[in-house]
């Protein structure tokens, strides 16, 4: 069995839409230039407010690659 060595990275991801979309939009940023993305953890939701109304969810994602 090969053994596996990994690097994690700590990015912030946002959408007006929902937290979920803030979490495919921070991981297809990642992925234009981390190669090899293995896994995700969730690490802390936000949101942003603008004149006292919801303007945007932040996601904070820790995300693990595989290192060759």
């Amino acid at each position: 069995m090969t053994e596996h060595v990994y690097k994690k990275i700590e990015i912030v991801g946002s959408s007006k839409e929902s937290i979920e979309a803030a979490i495919r939009n921070a991981i297809a940023k990642a992925g234009e230039t981390v190669q090899n993305m293995r896994w995700f953890e969730v690490v802390d939701t936000r949101g942003y407010i603008e004149d006292g109304k919801l303007a945007y969810y932040q996601v904070t994602l820790k995300i693990g690659f595989h290192v060759m």
